[in-house]
């Protein structure tokens, strides 16, 4: 019974680090590289002109999400969008990008 306790704890604390993971431990270098890519298809990096997604030119100097305005901009909030998509029809790189990677490209948005 104390195994299976320590497993849990050991699963969760591994859980917990991959999602505290954010941009202070992105590298926005690589995430700019990154963002080319994977996300310049859709959306611009140098103005807040919307292409199939919107520009992201000054995300998180907005108080709000351009495509849901009830969510404040923080990196969990974007990050959420980055891992699962979104309802508009973006589509989730959870699985398409490693953890790094993801928190790579968040550092880059912080950029802008």
């Amino acid at each position: 019974m104390k195994k299976n306790y320590i497993c849990v704890g050991v699963f969760g604390g591994l859980l917990l680090a991959g999602a505290v993971l954010n941009a202070a431990d992105g590298d926005a270098k690589k995430g700019k590289d990154l963002f080319e890519q994977n996300c310049d298809v859709c959306h611009n990096a140098d103005s807040t002109d919307a292409k199939v997604g919107p520009g992201l030119k000054g995300l998180f100097k907005k108080e709000n999400l351009t495509s849901d305005s009830d969510k404040k901009v923080t990196d969990t909030t974007v990050m959420e969008i980055i891992n699962k998509g979104s309802p508009a029809g973006m589509p989730a790189f959870e699985d398409q990008l490693s953890a790094q990677q993801r928190a790579d490209v968040l550092a880059y948005l912080k950029t802008l």
